[in-house]
């Protein structure tokens, strides 16, 4: 929570410093929108807060996230140059040290039919990144078959803990585990959420011998990840568009295994895109993992085959 606290207007940070411990230390998301109550989610609940740091479940309580604050989040998010989150705004999302995401709302501005960038930002929704090792533990033996590491798609709804859990295969494969001797790792990390990198260096562990573009397209990264730095294994959150794909089946025909996620609920729903539907359908994906929430984040729902036959029945997750 430091990196976060850091960005918090002293208002909203004396606030939240009065939440309990407990609250805390399970803190999910911060999400404030002007006028309206002070929200978050922890574990698998969701709050107002009121000024005193108290939880409650009456809006009108909440602590309400007055114009001026709004101004001054986004002045110190931004270091006081909002011109140098003129691509971020464009996206949508910002992401600030130590991998912790902020999605933003406002007024949008267009320039010839296409977004140009965000102004009068009136909502933050602050997504808080947490380190946990450990997390692949129980997926790992399902990755490796015969010395070589499956190409495989982790499947999951948003705050379902697939990006916790790239996170930590990346560390495990780097570092070497009881399955394998140590590989070369390449992230593409495009939203700066898997290795939360600083001016470039990864403020993440993902391991002593992993290789990071930040901030760099997914299909671009890629293709130069494997010109440049040779990696055993690609690892790549959140791929959809029909680049992602085509740099997918570069990657795999270049003999790169690659380890990557995707939005959704289940097999099925994925394969009806376009871009993925054509992966799955060519057999490029030998392990999917599906996540949920049922049991915790990070519950391990199912581990499928190419032919999507069970290898793996449910597991408990790993934050319970």
């Amino acid at each position: 929570m430091k990196e976060i606290m850091a960005i918090l207007p002293a208002t909203i940070r004396n606030i939240l410093t009065a939440l309990p411990s407990a609250v805390r230390e399970h803190l999910e998301e911060i999400r404030l929108r002007q006028n309206q109550p002070l929200e978050i989610r922890y574990g698998q609940q969701s709050s107002y807060v009121t000024q005193a740091g108290l939880l409650t479940a009456n809006a009108r309580q909440g602590w309400s996230f007055p114009e001026e604050q709004a101004v001054k989040l986004l002045s110190l998010i931004s270091q006081h140059s909002l011109y140098t989150l003129e691509e971020e705004l464009k996206r949508g999302y910002i992401t600030v040290q130590g991998g912790h995401r902020i999605g933003i709302a406002g007024k949008v501005v267009l320039e010839r039919g296409e977004v140009k960038g965000i102004r009068d930002v009136t909502s933050f929704n602050i997504r808080i990144a947490r380190e946990k090792k450990g997390a692949a533990l129980k997926v790992l033996p399902y990755l490796y078959e015969d010395g070589r590491i499956h190409n495989t798609l982790i499947i999951s709804p948003p705050q379902c803990g697939k990006t916790t859990l790239l996170r930590d295969i990346a560390r495990c494969i780097s570092y070497g585990n009881e399955w394998s001797s140590s590989r070369k790792v390449g992230i593409v990390d495009e939203r700066s959420e898997l290795a939360g990198c600083l001016n470039g260096v990864p403020q993440r562990d993902v391991g002593p011998r992993t290789d990071v573009l930040d901030a760099c397209p997914k299909a671009a990264g890629m293709m130069m990840m494997i010109r440049s730095m040779s990696p055993d294994v690609l690892i790549v959150d959140e791929v959809g568009r029909p680049e992602d794909g085509e740099a997918v089946w570069e990657a795999i025909h270049a003999g790169v295994s690659v380890i990557c996620s995707a939005h959704g609920a289940e097999v099925a729903e994925v394969a009806r895109r376009p871009a993925l539907g054509k992966l799955m359908q060519n057999g490029v994906f030998s392990r999917y993992l599906v996540l949920n929430r049922s049991r915790g984040v990070g519950t391990i729902q199912g581990i499928y085959d190419q032919n999507l036959r069970s290898v793996q029945r449910e597991e408990a997750a790993w934050s319970s």
